[in-house]
């Protein structure tokens, strides 16, 4: 086994633990890239002696090192992070309805979706079963932020 083959080891490990860090997640990239690093320093230390091996253990912890550091430190981070913030909110305001309200649902509640009450747009939650877009609702309880709601027997409005 020559030079070539341990550092390409050492490089593809490295490369296995950034996929690790930045995109795949679930240790299985992390592993084999820590286990290739393993090998390469291991190799060096059987074929080349303790010189060859401590130096190469040293370049993979410094490899390693300045690689953690030069994600934290860089703005590495900012191209691979979510800068868009959701300003969706689930009934935050005064609700202001009350059991008995009328209105028609927006989108099919399965069994949660949007319905128009008393002119304004709320998440409501169909108590009994799935309910269709454009169908009369009535306000059946409301328990904090949560809208409990069925269909309505009468079309009229």
């Amino acid at each position: 086994m020559n030079w070539t083959i341990i550092i390409i080891a050492l490089l593809v490990g490295l490369v296995l633990l950034t996929l690790e860090i930045v995109a795949l997640p679930g240790g299985i990239a992390g592993f084999f890239g820590l286990g290739l690093i393993a090998f390469s320093v291991w190799e060096s230390y059987a074929i080349y002696g303790n010189q060859a091996g401590t130096i190469v253990l040293l370049c993979s912890m410094a490899l390693c090192i300045g690689m953690l550091v030069w994600f934290m430190k860089a703005k590495t981070w900012k191209r691979f992070s979510n800068d868009e913030e959701s300003d969706s909110k689930v009934n935050q305001e005064s609700l202001g309805v009350a059991v008995g309200a009328k209105g028609t649902t927006i989108a099919r509640l399965a069994p949660t979706g949007k319905a128009l009450i008393d002119g304004k747009q709320y998440e409501v939650h169909a108590i009994n079963k799935f309910i269709d877009p454009d169908r009369p609702i009535v306000v059946v309880e409301v328990e904090g932020y949560r809208i409990d709601v069925k269909e309505a027997e009468d079309d009229r409005f």
